[in-house]
């Protein structure tokens, strides 16, 4: 198979949750061991950084690469969903997998695959782990699927574990409590191995410090460092907290490695060069301002519509779509009445039909019109906003995923 021809294999073949959702999510680590065996335990072989979180994974995972990267660290980068090339969730320091690579290993293990009835995101961890052994490289900084205690990449031993925030996201499966999500997150300390928190709240807290204490691992709660506001590539004001964490993951670090302050510096100011890091309060039009980003959850949305809040505009405009499994409940009361919505359906079997989400918006005082694509909605909202007014695109990955 090509490479084009082995893509659709994987996501027309295998479960995928960014396509089917509830049955792609699997209640164990064992096929992820199974397949870790067959490749020679290729996790044990390379030095790692475990990353989970509700919101802020990509962005601080990126950006702890980026100054390994500047550190002169050959280092490895596992992250998920991609945005428009399956291969944008393997790179070594900023380079893509290569294609040959997942044709050749998908070719080679495609019988176990089948006999073991493997997810897309098990094989999909097993290609990192094998690929970055395969390069030998000197750091790999891993990013949790969903959840932690039952994800995939749990399979690690990492140098130090990570966890940016707890919000409400994929609470089907990970609980609808703070302490209950927490905990799935927390299934990512190791013992003896350090831990740093992003932001806790009173809830999550005690989790956190009961988890640590039976593992006997150092914990640091990032959000109470006091430091200067290092300036990034990446702008949302929510990236203020993933700095915090992303410099205390780098104290912990230089046990492990030679970093220095100007290699802090120009990681975080370079991360979109070294990472190919996109969507992050990324604008890409202006008169009027467009701003597209992958905020996708209540946690995540209530910062950035709230950094809408402080841009100066004529108009707003959002061009809105979403998954069929979001708490719409949740989300949409956070948007403003004030706006105009141009609704669509992300082009994948997940997507919520545009007419159910316009309908369910209405209830909110969310008015607006229906499109049948996210390029004509977002086509109409550049053709009706003025010069002074400010367009967002959100409520899905994908949705962003189509624009760019």
């Amino acid at each position: 198979m090509n490479y084009q021809e082995t893509v659709n294999w994987m996501f027309a073949q295998l479960p995928m949750f960014q396509h089917q959702g509830a049955s792609a999510y699997k209640k164990d680590l064992t096929n992820t061991l199974l397949l870790c065996s067959e490749l020679g335990n290729p996790e044990k072989k390379i030095k790692t950084i475990h990353i989970a979180g509700t919101n802020g994974k990509g962005s601080t995972s990126s950006m702890i690469a980026s100054v390994l990267q500047e550190a002169g660290y050959k280092t490895g980068l596992y992250t998920s969903p991609h945005l428009k090339d399956f291969r944008e969730r393997i790179k070594i320091s900023g380079e893509e997998i290569p294609e040959d690579f997942v044709c050749e290993f998908i070719g080679k293990h495609k019988a176990f695959f089948e006999n073991n009835e493997l997810s897309f995101f098990e094989m999909t961890v097993g290609l990192a782990f094998d690929y970055f052994a395969q390069e030998e490289v000197d750091v790999a900084v891993i990013e949790v699927g969903m959840g932690g205690r039952l994800d995939s990449t749990n399979v690690i031993t990492p140098l130090v574990s990570v966890i940016t925030n707890i919000g409400f996201d994929h609470t089907q499966f990970l609980g609808t409590t703070y302490p209950e999500i927490a905990f799935e997150k927390a299934g990512i300390i190791k013992p003896g191995i350090p831990v740093v928190i992003g932001e806790y709240n009173e809830e999550t807290q005690p989790v956190f410090i009961k988890k640590a204490n039976e593992c006997r691992s150092e914990l640091y709660f990032a959000s109470d460092l006091i430091q200067k506001d290092y300036p990034g590539a990446l702008l949302g004001d929510y990236q203020f907290h993933n700095k915090k964490t992303v410099v205390q993951t780098v104290e912990i670090l230089k046990r492990f490695f030679t970093i220095t302050e100007e290699n802090l510096e120009k990681g975080l100011l370079n991360v979109v060069k070294n990472t190919q890091l996109r969507g992050r309060w990324e604008q890409i039009h202006s008169n009027p301002k467009v701003i597209c980003d992958t905020a996708h959850n209540s946690h995540g949305l209530k910062m950035v519509l709230n950094q809408i809040q402080k841009e100066r505009f004529e108009q707003l405009f959002f061009v809105l779509g979403v998954v069929n499994d979001k708490d719409l409940d949740a989300i949409l009361p956070l948007f403003p009445k004030n706006a105009r919505y141009f609704f669509c359906k992300p082009n994948v079997p997940r997507g919520l039909d545009v007419l159910v989400l316009q309908q369910k918006a209405s209830e909110f005082e969310l008015v607006g019109n229906a499109f049948d694509s996210v390029s004509e909605a977002y086509e109409e909202a550049l053709k009706t906003a003025g010069p002074d007014d400010f367009i967002y695109i959100g409520g899905s990955t994908f949705v962003v995923a189509e624009i760019l």
